[in-house]
């Protein structure tokens, strides 16, 4: 098994996707049972929320209906739409098996990536309120108070103590609140996870293989004592585990090589890529290089270089509730209005964080 050389994962292990599903009460979808919309489309406060029934062909036939599949030109970006994934099923599992391993592999790809994007995008909205601090006192102005909990808050998620001078504090935070490459996020995770199969990525949406210390993450069927009290970490919601995978990268001190280069890069005005990054994460796993071998291999081999210059489409995120039964469409419509009457369907919403709390 790969792992990392340890966890920092900024969420505790959570209820496995039966129990969350069950105390959701059908709110909540099947990783990849897209399929063509059903005849519901509701929004709640700006997040639009589509019911799908279907197998993999009607998974394609929803992508193409939002011209999101088919073999892209690599003279333009590549133009994802924000659809958001809330829980991996073990129908995945077992349908990924049926599938021509291109088909599969397209899939997985289409459907992480604007999970990656926008949590890079909410990555970068921080960089651009450090950045204009960082101006400010460049400027020998002093901070009002809310810049100076902005930065205080900054620095406490990403595990920087107080330094003086201040701009020193703001230099160490510059590296670290930055974006990973799409391509390095998506050839990670496919190798981790199986491309979506793997016991840890169905049972507790772990996408990335992260290990915690902590007692409650998920055993290994071959657990080695000699490593300590260790598990993989299990996460609410699959956005959950790309969050804590990019925070883990941007903070623990096993990547700080990830962060010298890639600030390395940007001081000199070069495109920071998958593939330069994956040099430095010799440390992620106990291969080591043959690691990074590996992982280079995939990005190069799927062609993922080109979802490091991918953009999100400027819309509203599009949540998906999957039924496996067309007759229960009815149903499921009923219970999204009554969890929306009742408030509760913005909770769910507000506890999958979409979005910046920089107050």
């Amino acid at each position: 098994m790969t792992s990392n050389s340890t966890n920092t994962s900024i969420h505790q292990p959570l209820q496995t996707p039966a129990a969350l599903a069950a105390a959701l009460s059908l709110i909540l979808f099947s990783f990849f049972c897209l399929a063509a919309p059903g005849p519901a489309a509701a929004k709640s406060k700006g997040y639009e929320i589509m019911i799908h029934t279907g197998d993999v062909d009607k998974t394609i036939e929803y992508f193409k209906s939002k011209n999101f599949w088919g073999k892209s030109s690599h003279e333009r970006d590549l133009d994802v739409p924000r659809i958001v994934l809330a829980v991996t099923s073990e129908r995945w599992q077992k349908r990924s098996q049926n599938i021509p391993v291109a088909v599969k592999k397209e899939l997985f790809y289409r459907a992480i990536v604007p999970l990656i994007l926008l949590s890079n995008e909410l990555i970068m909205e921080k960089r651009q309120v450090l950045v204009a601090i960082s101006e400010t006192v460049s400027k020998g102005k002093t901070l009002n108070s809310a810049e100076q909990k902005q930065l205080q808050a900054l620095a406490q998620q990403y595990g920087l103590a107080a330094m003086s001078p201040l701009k020193k504090q703001i230099a160490a935070l510059l590296e670290r609140v930055d974006a990973i490459p799409p391509s390095l996020a998506l050839g990670q995770t496919a190798y981790e996870s199986g491309y979506g199969t793997s016991r840890f990525a169905v049972e507790g949406n772990a996408l990335f293989g992260q290990w915690t210390f902590s007692g409650d993450g998920m055993k290994p069927q071959e657990h080695r004592a000699s490593k300590g009290n260790y598990g993989v970490a299990a996460y609410e919601w699959p956005f959950d585990s790309v969050r804590s995978y990019m925070q883990n990268l941007n903070t623990h001190s096993a990547y700080q090589k990830l962060r010298d280069k890639r600030a390395s890069l940007r001081k000199q005005g070069k495109e920071v890529t998958g593939t330069d990054l994956a040099e430095t994460l010799d440390k992620y796993s106990e291969r080591g290089m043959e690691y990074v071998k590996t992982l280079k291999s995939i990005i190069r081999v799927n062609g993922l270089a080109i979802a490091d210059k991918a953009t999100l489409r400027d819309e509203a995120i599009t949540l998906i509730v999957a039924v496996g039964d067309a007759d229960k469409v009815g149903e499921t419509e009923a219970k999204i209005e009554e969890l929306r009457a009742s408030g509760e369907l913005d909770r769910i919403i507000k506890d999958m964080r979409l979005e910046n709390n920089m107050e």
